[in-house]
């Protein structure tokens, strides 16, 4: 489980590869998806629910 320990959601994303696939999950607003792919990278169900919100809460913030 320490495989992404102390890194951040955006590194996290860039090292497994997920990163696109994040963006367009994103970009199709599927908050369950944004969760499902931030609990898979060893967030909590909280933490990702919070990263999720807040990038659709402001998507143009991150590039969206």
């Amino acid at each position: 489980m320490a495989e992404y320990s102390g890194m951040t959601v955006n590194d996290r994303l860039v090292m497994s590869g997920m990163h696109i696939n994040f963006d367009e999950t994103a970009k199709q607003r599927d908050r369950t998806k944004m969760i499902q792919i931030l609990v898979a990278l060893e967030m909590s169900e909280k933490g990702a629910a919070a990263v999720a919100d807040a990038i659709l809460a402001d998507p143009a913030k991150y590039g969206l």
